[in-house]
């Protein structure tokens, strides 16, 4: 028998859309691995160059003025790290690749350096080069609707299964190293009744003057669909630190958040997963997304 200390590392890969994305979906998951000795990676997809700003002492960042906010959030999402223990945390293709796509219909879809215009496969490659150094195991990712239908976590879904598939593919860019596959393939999932039931306990705690609703929350689903659930209620401190570190997006109070739209929302220690690719290593669901996973 193989002892504990022999095997492979565990490694963990996530793809985000935007600095703070990361944290309010997946914080608590990342302080777990992380404090468990998995190598958890973060690729960031764009700098969030478009996003709103709460602090009105620094609305001077925002796109339509000093258009710094990407370079800010930089810092924000190192803190961010800091507080759940990552250390390898990367922007796709590089930071400033590509450039946040803002909301769905809006004129940044159409910039010609956005993410959403940006060639799957071009986009793809980057990742499938992060994918072959790092050689995770477990890939966690948005579905096709990228969550809620923001069109950088939509294109983010696109080029996370596009590399998942050109990663394993000996004959593709052999220069960046050898073909590896993924054995697991996660998105992220919310169940309706446990977002139906925090909602409601926000809402008694009027910590923001409303409350969002459950067609707010990204990757809801009925109940039945999510297959993996991990408990990081002991990593609940971490996860608020990480949130909060995103400052220029995220208002904390207490066990709830909030946007710049100023709707609270449930802060949850416990995260969800839906398994699209690979094999369950056990009953339904499972509590750890390495569960057979051999190295």
């Amino acid at each position: 028998m193989t002892a504990a200390s022999d095997r492979p590392p565990r490694r963990l890969l996530l793809v985000h859309a935007h600095p703070d994305d990361e944290s309010i979906v997946n914080g608590a998951t990342m302080a777990r691995y992380a404090a468990e000795g998995v190598l958890v990676t973060l690729v960031t997809c764009t700098l969030g160059e478009g996003g709103e700003v709460i602090p009105p002492g620094l609305a001077r960042l925002t796109a339509d003025r000093d258009d710094t906010l990407g370079e800010h959030r930089i810092g924000e999402l190192t803190a961010a790290m800091r507080a759940v223990g990552v250390a390898d945390f990367r922007f796709l293709g590089g930071p400033g690749r590509y450039r946040d796509s803002g909301m769905m219909g809006v004129a940044d879809n159409e910039h010609p350096g956005c993410f959403w215009q940006a060639d799957v496969d071009e986009a793809a490659g980057h990742l499938v080069a992060v994918v072959r150094e790092v050689r995770p195991q477990v890939l966690v990712a948005y579905d096709e609707r990228g969550g809620y239908g923001h069109p950088d976590h939509i294109q983010a879904h696109r080029v996370a299964l596009r590399a998942y598939e050109l990663a394993a593919d000996p004959a593709y860019r052999p220069e960046l190293g050898g073909a590896w596959r993924i054995a697991k393939v996660y998105y992220n999932r919310m169940p309706r009744s446990v977002i139906e039931r925090a909602l409601k306990e926000t809402a008694q705690a009027a910590a923001f003057p409303g409350t969002a609703a459950v067609g707010d929350i990204p990757g809801v689903v009925d109940d039945g669909a999510v297959t993996a659930v991990v408990d990081g209620t002991a990593y609940a401190g971490a996860k608020a630190a990480a949130m909060r570190a995103h400052e220029t997006q995220i208002t904390v109070a207490g066990n709830h958040f909030a946007l710049s739209n100023d709707l609270g929302q449930p802060l949850l220690a416990t995260e969800y997963y839906q398994l699209v690719h690979g094999e369950p290593g056990g009953p339904l669901p499972e509590t750890d997304l390495f569960a057979g996973v051999a190295g």
